[in-house]
């Protein structure tokens, strides 16, 4: 399959993420969908696709925490738990921190969390440098379907006109784990 974005993917997929349209992208375990975080249009096209409801809340992902400082409130971390987290960063760990009062309701769904992971994968990190700002991350499937983990299932399932950067997952089986910042409280096993 060849890749549907021009020569340089990451810069084409900025373009597209800046007209407020989603795309895909592989991380650690399979393909993501993600648009931008602070576009109220963008994220309800992506929940619109995954037909998902905006109370679930959702997961960004980030080259770096100075990335996630924005969305998230920090301020309650102890210095154990502090290193716990950048023990696990950057890699497929996701902490759900309490969210800052202006994070938007669009991305903490529900609760006044938000789940944030730092990435280890290259093509995400150069995606999130390039854009300079973390993505919304939720797993690239239709409603129903499994989660996609080569460019050709998400042409598959979202069509070939849909905007992937077209290279390989980090090779892990499963999704990352999600854990509480404050608590250490296991949500989903990675």
């Amino acid at each position: 399959m060849k890749n549907n974005l021009p020569t340089d993917p990451i810069a084409a997929a900025v373009e597209v993420l800046n007209k407020e349209h989603v795309i895909a992208y592989p991380t650690e375990a399979v393909f993501g969908v993600g648009c931008d975080p602070d576009s109220e249009i963008a994220v309800h096209r992506l929940l619109e696709l995954k037909q998902r409801s905006v109370e679930k809340g959702l997961i960004l992902i980030a080259a770096s925490f100075e990335q996630l400082k924005p969305y998230i409130d920090d301020s309650m971390l102890t210095d154990a738990q502090r290193q716990t987290i950048f023990a696990s960063w950057p890699g497929p760990v996701t902490f759900v921190f309490p969210a800052k009062p202006t994070t938007p309701r669009w991305l903490t769904g529900r609760f006044d969390s938000l789940a944030v992971r730092v990435t280890n994968h290259p093509d995400v990190i150069a995606l999130c440098e390039a854009y300079g700002k973390p993505l919304v991350s939720t797993s690239a499937n239709l409603s129903g379907l499994p989660p996609c983990r080569t460019a050709k299932e998400v042409a598959d399932q979202f069509g070939v006109d849909f905007p992937v950067i077209d290279a390989p997952t980090g090779g892990r089986q499963n999704p990352s784990e999600i854990r509480d910042a404050l608590t250490g409280e296991l949500f989903r096993q990675g």
